[in-house]
């Protein structure tokens, strides 16, 4: 049974306190916000103590694992503290706003020797990994293209960040998972039209070393959700809903590889692939704690999330220049 707790319980750390909080193999001992009015709602539903400073916290409790769930700005810093306590550490995502303090959080990790983890939640959707699946089984034969599409209101409670690295590194990180080759050039338009400060309107085109294209279409200009995956390779077309978690497979009825001359691509059988629901952050909590408990499970690096970063800050550059960005520039070592 390890202890957990968590720094930080806006919207998305309310999410990890209550999936803790119904595992079998953990125990909830502390959560950390500096509004008191947030810490009272926890103590008085959960009955557990906390803390409105989280140095306050690592120093009286004893932890095996910390959620740190606070705004990306802050980060470095609070990142940096659990670490250099020797706390593994599942950071949400983005990992920084920034190439050197995401390098900076690796580093702290490494000196530490303990897990570091980041939040990137799409990579353990069960239809996300259906999807994966069935790519590395090859059923769509060659691959074509990818797009993304994640659009929805604005969230009030970010300030410190654009569209592109608070929403669109769920993307990038989501079709270089996919497609499995290094990314290799990109170019975006951005525009800013209701934020007060950064950037709500994102699309983004990547070419893969394999030659698939990518397309990211991410706002939050839009007064509902939408997130849905296409991918389109010479057998026809995979489409994912991750909000719903529904997998269609839409069939290309020509025969590939048939020999017949010319290309053709014609409207097939459309097939609903089952999944097995379940709550993408339960999954990414359990394979953190497996993974420190018993090295099993997988999880995002540090490694990768700061690729995502990178790649996400190459974007809002493509924009900014007008022009086409190549890994040689992004890839930062």
């Amino acid at each position: 049974m390890l202890n957990v707790g968590v720094i930080g319980i806006g919207a998305m750390g309310r999410n990890h306190v209550r999936v803790y909080s119904e595992m079998d193999n953990v125990r909830l001992v502390a959560v950390a916000d500096t509004n008191p009015e947030s810490c009272k709602k926890f103590t008085e539903q959960y009955n557990r103590r906390a803390y409105t400073d989280y140095r306050e916290m690592l120093a009286q409790e004893k932890l095996d694992a910390v959620s740190v769930v606070v705004p990306t700005s802050l980060h470095r810093q609070v990142a940096e503290e659990v670490l250099a306590q020797g706390i593994p550490v599942l950071l949400e995502k983005p990992i920084a706003t920034t190439h050197a303090d995401g390098r900076a959080i690796i580093a702290a990790a490494k000196k530490a020797g303990v897990l570091l983890a980041i939040g990137h939640i799409e990579r353990f959707n069960p239809a996300i990994v259906a999807l994966k699946k069935k790519l590395e089984e090859n059923e769509l034969g060659k691959l074509f293209e990818i797009r993304t599409r994640r659009l929805g209101p604005i969230p009030g409670r970010i300030e410190d960040t654009g569209v592109v690295v608070d929403l669109a590194t769920h993307d990038i990180d989501l079709i270089q998972s996919l497609i499995n080759v290094p990314i290799k050039r990109l170019h975006s338009e951005i525009q800013r039209h209701v934020h007060l400060s950064h950037e709500d309107s994102f699309f983004g085109m990547v070419q893969f070393e394999n030659g698939v294209n990518g397309l990211l279409d991410v706002s939050w200009l839009v007064p509902t959700k939408v997130r849905q995956t296409f991918v389109v390779g010479e057998r026809g077309m995979f489409v994912v809903d991750t909000l719903t978690q529904e997998f269609y497979y839409y069939e290309n009825d020509y025969p590939v590889g048939s020999g017949l001359p010319g290309a053709h691509i014609i409207e097939g059988n459309v097939t609903k692939i089952k999944i097995d629901r379940k709550e993408p952050l339960r999954v990414q909590l359990e394979n953190f704690i497996n993974k420190i408990d018993r090295n099993e499970g997988a999880i995002v690096t540090g490694e990768e999330g700061l690729l995502n970063l990178d790649v996400a800050l190459a974007f809002i550059s493509s924009a900014s220049d007008g022009r086409v960005i190549y890994r040689s520039e992004f890839a930062k070592e």
